[in-house]
C-alpha cells in the first residue's frame, strides 16, 4: 500500500473545515475530508480543534435569549438617571449608548462621542459621531447630549450621580456635533465618568421613559416594571458589528435556586450573579458553564452612625473585629472572593492601598468594645436580604461569632422584593451590595461624601470632601495616589460601612452562549451583554 503524505494544510482549507461544521458535519465526516486532503490522521485532532474553536469564537446572528438577574422591583425604570438596579442597568446599556465605554481592559472607549478632548483637564471638547438614529428616527445631536447631562443637574429629576454631575459648571451646544463641558475644577477622569450606566444620552425633551427610546442595540416593544422586559433587534443601529441577537427577554428571579434550575431546564440561557452554594448545581452538567469575574463588587455590613447602636462609642470597631473575613471568604463565598479591609476600592484599581491590611478576627477585644458601648444584653437586629447577594449567610457569621461571647443579634431576614427602597440605607443595621466602579472619585462620591445619594452609613467629613476635590483636579498622579490611600484608610477606620470581602461574580450560562467577557463595571460584561453575545446554532 503506497503511504500517504501529508499535504501542507492551509488556512483555506481550515475555512473548509469551519463551513463544514457549520453545515453540522459529524467528527466522522470531518476525519474523513481531512484524510482525503492528506492529512495524516494524527494532525486531524488539532485541526478539527483549531476550527472548532473558531467556529465557536465566531459570532452567529439570530436567535433569541431569555435572561434572568437577581433584584427587581416596581420601581425599575428605563430612565438612565434614576437607574439603580442591575435590572435596570441591563434594560439601559440595551436601549441606550453612553459618549464613551469601558472594554474588558477597563480602558476608554468612544461610543457616541467621535473624540473627547481638552488642554487643562477643566474644559472640554466632544465630538459625536454622526448620522447616529434614535429608535423614532430622528438624528442624534448636540442638543441630545446637552439635554442629558443637564437632566442629572436637576433636583427634581432625582438622578443617582447628581453629586457627581456637579462637577460639570456648563454643557453647551457649539453645533450640532459639538459640545463643551466646563467643569468646576480641573477633572482627568471625565472621559471614565461618562462611561458610567447613568449617563446614558436620551433625546432632547423626553419625559416618558417607558419606551427607552434610544440609540442602542435593541428597541423595546415592552416593559413591566417588577416583571420583566422585551426587546427587539434595532435595525438602524449605527456599529458596524452587532447586537447578533434577534431578541432578548430579561426578567429577575430573586430567589438564586429557582434561578439556577431555570438555566438547568433550559427556560433560559443565562442566570446573572450565582450564589456560589448553588456551584455544587452545577458540577458535571455538560450543558452549562460558567463566567466569573472579581472586579471590586462587594457585600458590605453598614452601620448607620446616626442611629443606635452605631452612635455608641466603640460599637463600629467592635464589628469590625467580630467579622471573621476568613469564614466569609472561605465557607459562605467558597472561595470565590479576596478578603477586604473596609475600603471599597479594591486590589483591581490600580489606587487600591494595599498597606490596609485586614482587621484581626478577636471576639474578646469585640467583647471589650461592646461592653464600653453599653450593648451587651440587648438584642440587636441585622437586616439582611436574598437582595444583596450572600448577606444572610454572613448575617449567620456574624450573629454564631456574636454568641459565643454572650452578644445577642438577630438576622432579620426580609423579602428582596422592596429591599432597596425600604431597608437599604435606612436600618441602623444592614447590609447593601455595591457593583464595581472604575473609578476612587466615583466611589467617594457615590458612598462616602457628605452629600453622596447612597451614604450607607452616613460618613460625614469635611476633610474627606476637600481630599476629594483635590484629587479629583490634580494631574500629579503621585499626589493623586497619595490622597486616595489616605482617603481609603479614614473609610476603613471611620466608616460604618465593613467590607469583609471583595466578590468575584459568577454568572452561569448555557453552553451555547458565546461571546461573554469581563468587564471592570460588573458582571454581565458590565451590565452590556445583550448587544455582544450570540447563540451558538
Amino acid at each position: 500500500m503506497k503511504d500517504m503524505k501529508p499535504t501542507n494544510w492551509t488556512g483555506r482549507d481550515d475555512a473548509m473545515v469551519e463551513a463544514a461544521i457549520r453545515r453540522g458535519a459529524s467528527r466522522r465526516e470531518l476525519l474523513k475530508m481531512l484524510m482525503a486532503s492528506g492529512v495524516a490522521l494524527s494532525a486531524g485532532g488539532s485541526v478539527l480543534l483549531r476550527a472548532g474553536q473558531a467556529v465557536a469564537a465566531t459570532p452567529v446572528s439570530g436567535g433569541s435569549l431569555k435572561a434572568a438577574g437577581w433584584s427587581s422591583s416596581t420601581a425599575d425604570t428605563l430612565d438612565p438617571a434614576k437607574a439603580s438596579l442591575s435590572t435596570d442597568y441591563v434594560r439601559c446599556c440595551a436601549f441606550y449608548n453612553r459618549l464613551t465605554f469601558l472594554d474588558e481592559g477597563g480602558q476608554v472607549q468612544m461610543e457616541l462621542a467621535e473624540s473627547i478632548s481638552t488642554d487643562d483637564a477643566m474644559t472640554w471638547e466632544v465630538k459625536l459621531r454622526k448620522g447616529v438614529l434614535f429608535h423614532d428616527g430622528h438624528t442624534l445631536s448636540a442638543d441630545d447630549v446637552v439635554f442629558s447631562l443637564k437632566r442629572h443637574l436637576d433636583e427634581a429629576v432625582g438622578s443617582k450621580v447628581n453629586s457627581i454631575a456637579k462637577q460639570m459648571a456648563e454643557i453647551t451646544k457649539v453645533d450640532d456635533t459639538t459640545v463643551k463641558i466646563v467643569l468646576t475644577a480641573a477633572n482627568a477622569d471625565l472621559p471614565t465618568i461618562l462611561s458610567l450606566h447613568h449617563f446614558m444620552i436620551v433625546a432632547d425633551g423626553t419625559t416618558d421613559f417607558s419606551k427607552g427610546n434610544g440609540t442602542g442595540p435593541f428597541i423595546c416593544e415592552s416593559f413591566e416594571p417588577g416583571v420583566k422586559s422585551v426587546a427587539v433587534k434595532n435595525p438602524d443601529y449605527f456599529k458596524s458589528e452587532g447586537p447578533y441577537l434577534d431578541s432578548f427577554e430579561f426578567f429577575a428571579i430573586t430567589d438564586n435556586n429557582a434561578r439556577v434550575n431555570a438555566l438547568l431546564s433550559n427556560d433560559i440561557q443565562l442566570a446573572a450573579s450565582v450564589n456560589p452554594r448553588s456551584l455544587r448545581m452545577l458540577e458535571g452538567q455538560p450543558t452549562v458553564q460558567t463566567s466569573v469575574t472579581t472586579a471590586g463588587n462587594y457585600t458590605d455590613l453598614n452601620i448607620r452612625l446616626d442611629l443606635e447602636p452605631g452612635d455608641k462609642a466603640g460599637f463600629i470597631e467592635g464589628m469590625k473585629h467580630l467579622i471573621n473575613r476568613e469564614a466569609i471568604q472561605k465557607s459562605v463565598l467558597r472561595g470565590l472572593a479576596e478578603i477586604g479591609n473596609d475600603q471599597p476600592v479594591s486590589a483591581a484599581n490600580r489606587y487600591h492601598n494595599p498597606n490596609l491590611k485586614p482587621r484581626e478576627f478577636d471576639p474578646e477585644k469585640a467583647k471589650a468594645l461592646f461592653e464600653k458601648a453599653g450593648v451587651m444584653g440587648q438584642s440587636i437586629p441585622i437586616v439582611a436580604s436574598e437582595a444583596a447577594t450572600s448577606s444572610i449567610d454572613m448575617a449567620v457569621v456574624v450573629q454564631q461569632a456574636g454568641a459565643e461571647i454572650g452578644m445577642n443579634f438577630y438576622v432579620e431576614g426580609v423579602a428582596p422584593d422592596g429591599y432597596w427602597s425600604n431597608y437599604w440605607l435606612k436600618s441602623p443595621i444592614h447590609f447593601g451590595n455595591i457593583n464595581p466602579r472604575p473609578t476612587p472619585d466615583i466611589l467617594f462620591s457615590l458612598l462616602y461624601a457628605s452629600d453622596a445619594p447612597w451614604n450607607e452609613s452616613q460618613f460625614k467629613s469635611d476633610k474627606f470632601d476637600s481630599m476629594m476635590v483635590e484629587a479629583r483636579g490634580t494631574l500629579d498622579e503621585e499626589r493623586r495616589k497619595a490622597i486616595y490611600w489616605e482617603m481609603q484608610e479614614m473609610v476603613a477606620n471611620d466608616a460604618g460601612t465593613i467590607i469583609p470581602a471583595y466578590i468575584s461574580n459568577v454568572d452561569a450560562i448555557s453552553s451555547k452562549l458565546k461571546g461573554l467577557k469581563a468587564n471592570p463595571l460588573g458582571g454581565m460584561m458590565g451590565y452590556a451583554f445583550a448587544e455582544y453575545v450570540w447563540l451558538e446554532a
